[in-house]
């Protein structure tokens, strides 16, 4: 937990947010992927998570930034199209957790959900976001109305009505089991809707051991050619190597399906 008084906290998160994090400069290894050069806005770039501190006490759980490929975004939806939704499409708010620079978002934009909401825990990538929407719409690519919200996704409420939750790998198991109990009080209460699309689903198992959710899809979504061939030259100039890019992303889709008022934790 973060120690101090709410003044130098803020202090601490506003000066954190205007520093450029290690990964978003040309001599950090930084190469443009073609979604940016093509559109004009800024979403490229690779940060550590050691490097995404906010002073706030889920620093710990972050994995790291980096963008979701275009083709294994739009190969979700599809995905998820497949699986009947229990809603029309233009009555469910995409939510977008660890939106990042917001990408996921721009593309989320395409389609005709209710509305599209992303919530990011750090500053200086949701600064960032909030301009690329701000360009998406001076565009008019998108009639949707998309909103920014800086703040831990883990206090983030779950909106009304149905929803779709997108997740990039952007957390660990604690953060990720915090949320979904506490989504799981409003589903109950609310007798509402979720969907969730997970890609790079390293907390699986979270999911799969939590009740209530059903497993609808699991497998690999490829990245088309031009995305893996652009991946793979981004992630290979990163200082160190880190990261890698196979030609796929292991992916899941999961739906609230209730459960017993008696299985209900305290």
């Amino acid at each position: 937990m973060s120690v101090g008084t709410p003044g130098k906290l803020e202090a601490k998160k506003a000066a954190s947010g205007r520093r450029r994090l290690p990964g978003l400069a040309e001599k950090d290894g930084l190469i443009r992927h073609p979604f940016d050069l093509e559109f004009g806005v800024r979403t490229s770039g690779l940060v550590a998570g050691r490097h995404l501190g906010s002073g706030h006490r889920h620093d710990r759980h972050v994995t790291a930034y980096y963008a979701v490929t275009p083709s294994v975004f739009q190969g979700i939806i599809v995905r998820w199209r497949q699986c009947r939704p229990l809603a029309p499409i233009d009555a469910c708010t995409f939510v977008d957790l660890g939106a990042g620079m917001g990408r996921a978002m721009l593309l989320a934009a395409a389609y005709p959900f209710r509305k599209v909401v992303g919530v990011e825990l750090h500053p200086a990538l949701t600064r960032i976001a909030r301009r690329n929407l701000a360009l998406w719409r001076a565009a008019k690519r998108t009639r949707v109305p998309m909103c920014m919200h800086c703040r831990d996704a883990a206090d983030f409420p779950l909106p009304a009505g149905p929803c779709i939750a997108f997740l990039f790998n952007p957390f660990g198991a604690p953060v990720l089991r915090r949320i979904l109990r506490s989504w799981t009080r409003t589903l109950v209460e609310r007798a509402s809707q979720l969907d969730i699309l997970y890609v790079n689903n390293e907390q699986e198992n979270v999911l799969r051991r939590e009740p209530g959710f059903e497993r609808l899809f699991h497998g690999q979504i490829r990245r088309s050619h031009a995305d893996a061939v652009a991946d793979r030259t981004i992630l290979k100039r990163q200082p160190g190597a880190e990261y890698a890019a196979p030609g796929w992303e292991d992916c899941s889709i999961y739906r609230w399906v209730g459960r017993e008022p008696s299985t209900k934790r305290p």
